[in-house]
């Protein structure tokens, strides 16, 4: 007996066919994180050594040092965007991964570096958060001492997450190298500039800095409002590809906060960098880092428009177009293949006509050369022989 096919993901029962079940999202999550906690027993079961680098603390249970991440696939039918940004996307999350008191947080700014840390320092500024930010560094000083690899390597294993001032993000490609941008550690561009103020005309005109050297610098409430607010969303880094990668979770969260940060993350998605919207959307899976991915929504077209959608008629049209073009395209190369032949060959020929005419040049002045020698031999002969004769007559005459 032929096995019954079954259907992979479910519809909603009423609206839009364009939207995520929630039945299917808290399965599919229950599902991912019932198999990795399953395959973390086992391993840890077959291991013979203890694990040295797990944390001691169990009580934090959102510590990324123990759990795994959940990641979120998105597929699209069309390119995403054209070119790689630098700056990565974010979108709210209502179960955040970094609230950990242990993550430790490397700040890097625009120059000079006092002003920053002196407001880190200020009593203003949330404790909870001062204490997480480990690190905070100037463009100018990160150059400086972060230029070897194992410096940079050893910089991007102190510490768990990069910030980075919006208005130095696009000059740390250079400085940091691949051994930043080909991890998980990218710097995140936070603003740190005071909001824009608004004039006696009512335009919204930024805040001039205190001296000329200083740069404008926002006060520790805004600051402390912008880390904690980047530390909560989930970041999109976007490439000319139909595929985006967000973690939206770890494996000690619940499925119920993994299908709300799920439905968070595709919303944001839909909403802000998706063109098109859900008619864009092929598929969505979420997968561990060692796992299948399992899917939530399957799109049941494979075209974002009908006019993409071609007739038999047309697609033969279209078929029969091309292989006519292509035989003019290949005909056009035998023409050219031809003239190309034809013309080498007369180049060739006119190059052994000019070799012979250089040939019989260089005999006839070869043998101009050897008849004025043989002349110029017996002129010295005669001339020897009239002295020999004169020479004979004198003596003859004595």
């Amino acid at each position: 007996m032929a096995p019954v096919a079954q259907a992979v993901t479910k519809r909603v029962a009423s609206g839009s066919p364009y939207q995520l079940d929630q039945s299917q999202t808290l399965k599919a999550s229950s599902a991912l994180l019932k198999h990795i906690s399953a395959e973390s027993e086992r391993k840890e079961a077959a291991s013979t050594s203890k694990n040295l680098l797990k944390a001691s603390d169990s009580s934090d249970e959102n510590n990324p040092l123990d759990a795994e991440p959940v990641w979120l696939i998105l597929t699209t039918k069309k390119h995403i965007v054209d070119q790689r940004r630098l700056k990565p996307g974010k979108i709210h999350l209502p179960h955040p991964l970094n609230t950990s008191p242990t993550t430790t947080i490397c700040l890097i700014t625009c120059d000079p570096q006092r002003q920053i840390k002196d407001t880190i320092a200020h009593p203003s500024f949330p404790t909870s958060l001062s204490s997480r930010i480990t690190k905070i560094i100037g463009i100018s000083k990160l150059k400086a001492r972060y230029q070897p690899f194992e410096n940079k390597r050893q910089l991007l294993n102190e510490h768990d997450i990069f910030l980075a001032d919006a208005r130095v993000i696009t000059m740390l490609p250079k400085i940091l190298g691949k051994t930043f941008y080909k991890s998980n550690k990218k710097p995140v561009p936070i603003s740190l500039e005071p909001y824009r103020q608004t004039n006696t005309s009512g335009k919204r005109v930024a805040p001039k800095p205190t001296t000329e050297k200083s740069k404008a610098t926002a006060p520790p409430q805004q600051i402390a409002k912008e880390i904690e607010k980047t530390l909560s969303c989930a970041l999109v880094h976007l490439s000319p590809s139909n595929n985006v990668s967000v973690r939206i979770g770890l494996s000690s969260f619940t499925p119920q906060q993994i299908a709300e940060n799920v439905e968070a993350v595709v919303a944001g998605l839909v909403e802000k960098f998706i063109s098109k919207g859900w008619r864009n959307i092929r598929g969505v899976h979420i997968k561990g880092p060692n796992t299948m991915a399992l899917p939530i929504w399957l799109a049941d077209e494979l075209w974002v428009d009908e006019g993409d959608v071609l007739e038999d008629e047309e697609a033969a049209e279209v078929k029969a177009v091309g292989r006519q073009r292509g035989t003019k395209r290949k005909g056009r190369e035998l023409d050219k293949m031809g003239e190309e032949d034809e013309q080498k060959a007369a180049e060739r020929e006119r190059g052994e006509e000019e070799g012979k005419e250089k040939g019989k040049k260089k005999r006839r002045v070869e043998d101009t050369d050897l008849s004025k020698e043989m002349k110029e031999r017996r002129e010295k002969l005669r001339e020897q022989k009239r002295l020999d004769r004169e020479e004979m007559q004198r003596k003859v005459k004595q």
